[in-house]
This record gives structure tokens, C-alpha cells and sequence, in this order.
């Protein structure tokens, strides 16, 4: 069967067709690091408004509701990206459904805690946080996101044997650790590159 050269791609432009869908993929909303940003900066005021409210026994009604609002950009630019982009890459794909069992995992872990009564939850959430932090780092080989996933794994068997009130600033160091500051790398990074190409 004969190929025509139309039917062929040339190596210069298979190696412009990859170029393209690799800076797709790196302008994406989780790789650019605003999710991060996003998730990191909800957790760390949640935990230190839940501290003020421990500590100074104020009342500011369940913060931790607020972490709600991370979903709401989350969906809208998974959406406007599936739309723009052609190509998804299979790490991104998996990134998508390790967050999506995260947040469920959270939700389920919270609902029954609250259900039953049972006390502290800190631990079991820090330890939550710790799973898809550790898996996203080593799948994208991010070390701070590594080191993110075992600061939280660390901060949850700390909090076995530590008050509420340091739970609670444990709890807004893993959002900073984990998220916050990882994104904020990943976001430096992703405009160094955008101003080094332009």
C-alpha cells in the first residue's frame, strides 16, 4: 500500500505535533499550579480560622465548608480545557481521578466522623491530604509536592498525640507545605517559561 507525503508526517513535524501537545499539557489548571494554590490557600485559612475559633472560643459556623468553593474553579477550567485542548495526557487524566477520589474520600471521612460523633478527625485528614500529594509528586517526579505528601503523613501521627489546637495549626501547615507552596512553585515556574518563550 503506498503513502502519499500528505499521509506522512515528516520528523520535523511529528517533533512540532509533540512540542505542541507537551506545552498544552503544561498549561493545563492542576500543571500550571493553581489548583494547588487554590486547595493550599482554602486549607491553611480553614485550619487557622478553626484555631482562632478553639483558642479564643469564638464561633464562625463549619469553615471547613469553604473548601467547597476550591471545586467551583476546579470544574470550570476542567471543562474549558477539555474544550480547548485535543490532546490529554495520561498522567493528567490520572491526576484528575486521584483529586476526584480524594475529595470524596474527604467528604465521606468528614460526613461519618460527624455522623457518629467520634471525635478527632485531624489525623485521618492529614493523612488524606498526604495520599494524593505523595502520588501527583512522584508521578510528576515534583519533590516539593514529595515532600509535601510526607510532611502530612508525619503531621498525622504527630497529631495522635498532640491537643486540638496544635491539630488545627498542623492541619494549616500541611495546606501550606503541601499546596500552597508547591503551587506557587509550579506557578513561578510555568510564567519563568511563558516569559522565556514569548
Amino acid at each position: 500500500m503506498n503513502m502519499t507525503e500528505t499521509d506522512n508526517f515528516s520528523e520535523k513535524e511529528s517533533l512540532k505535533l509533540i512540542d505542541e501537545m507537551i506545552g498544552k499539557a503544561k498549561e493545563s489548571y492542576v500543571t500550571k499550579g493553581i489548583a494547588s494554590i487554590v486547595w493550599g490557600s482554602l486549607i491553611t485559612f480553614c485550619g487557622l480560622a478553626n484555631w482562632v475559633e478553639v483558642h479564643y472560643h469564638k464561633n464562625f459556623g463549619d469553615v471547613w465548608l469553604l473548601t467547597l468553593i476550591a471545586l467551583i474553579p476546579q470544574i470550570y477550567f476542567s471543562i474549558k480545557e477539555k474544550k480547548r485542548k485535543s490532546f490529554i495526557s495520561h498522567n493528567e487524566i490520572t491526576i484528575n481521578y486521584v483529586w476526584i477520589a480524594f475529595t470524596f474520600s474527604m467528604f465521606i471521612t468528614s460526613f461519618y466522623f460527624s455522623h457518629f460523633r467520634l471525635g478527632n478527625v485531624s489525623p485521618l485528614i492529614m493523612m488524606l491530604f498526604a495520599i494524593p500529594t505523595f502520588i501527583i509528586g512522584g508521578m510528576t517526579r515534583f519533590r516539593p509536592m514529595v515532600f509535601g505528601g510526607v510532611f502530612c503523613f508525619a503531621a498525622s501521627v504527630t497529631s495522635m498525640f498532640t491537643t486540638v489546637e496544635i491539630d488545627l495549626l498542623l492541619m494549616a501547615t500541611c495546606g501550606m507545605v503541601a499546596w500552597l507552596i508547591p503551587g506557587l512553585i509550579k506557578w513561578g515556574k510555568y510564567k519563568k517559561g511563558k516569559s522565556a518563550n514569548v
